[in-house]
């Protein structure tokens, strides 16, 4: 469904990604972990066309996408939820959710994909016309899932769902995630929790300076000695 194929991505002078090629198959979970500065998010943004890569091609449905613009990435199918949530913290919660439909036309059918977003979150139908920027950090990342989705893609990029939250808040968002993925949309997660990155993935690919370095299914990787001394406290 989705191939990176042999991707260099540079930050002015600096090589962020060194030819790296990694596959996400219809239905999956894919984990991509590393340490800080390994090129994840580099990624992730080559994907979705925030930043475009110097050599290499982006796949998605065996199409070329690596040119393509960002909005027509999401137009196709393909929806990042950022690291930091990057949320609009002066607009309510339910203008969020409306602005995640923004490529849509079909009106009805946002005010029933709004209704499926609370159903998911209730906290934010309770939150509907809050600002933003006073939700718990929780219920800004449930938000900035919720936003996502209202774009109806088919493969979710997701940046740090975890970040700065605690660890009773991460153990409910990987759980709307594996649900998000048993509903039918692709997932590729990048995530310094690598164990709980793991747990719910069906493969994983480690990253190291812009690189990959191992790839394998996810229950090895956790019982990958290389990987529990990296990467899992081991």
């Amino acid at each position: 469904m989705l191939e990176l194929r042999d991707i260099y991505t540079n930050y002015d002078h600096i090589q962020a990604l060194k030819g790296i090629s990694l596959t996400v198959q219809e239905g999956e979970i894919v984990a991509l972990i590393g340490a800080n500065g390994a090129g994840k998010s580099t990624t992730l943004n080559t994907i979705s066309g925030i930043v475009k890569a110097a050599k290499g091609a982006v796949l998605y449905n065996d199409k070329n996408i690596t040119k393509n613009s960002t909005h027509s990435i999401v137009k196709g199918g393909i929806v990042q939820v950022p690291e930091g949530r990057a949320i609009l913290t002066t607009l309510k919660v339910i203008e969020n959710l409306e602005l995640g439909a923004f490529i849509r036309k079909d009106s009805h059918q946002i005010k029933n994909d709004i209704e499926s977003v609370f159903s998911r979150f209730p906290i934010l139908e309770k939150r509907a016309n809050q600002l933003a920027g006073t939700l718990s950090g929780g219920e800004q990342q449930m938000l900035a899932i919720g936003r996502a989705l209202m774009a109806k893609p088919k493969i979710l990029l997701l940046d740090e769902p975890s970040m700065g939250l605690a660890p009773l808040v991460v153990k409910g968002i990987f759980g709307i995630i594996r649900e998000i993925n048993e509903e039918g949309t692709s997932i590729l997660i990048v995530e310094q929790n690598a164990k709980m990155a793991l747990k719910i993935s069906n493969r994983g690919y480690v990253l190291e300076t812009g690189r990959i370095v191992l790839e394998d299914s996810s229950t090895s990787l956790l019982t990958n000695k290389k990987v529990i001394e990296a990467y899992l406290g081991g």
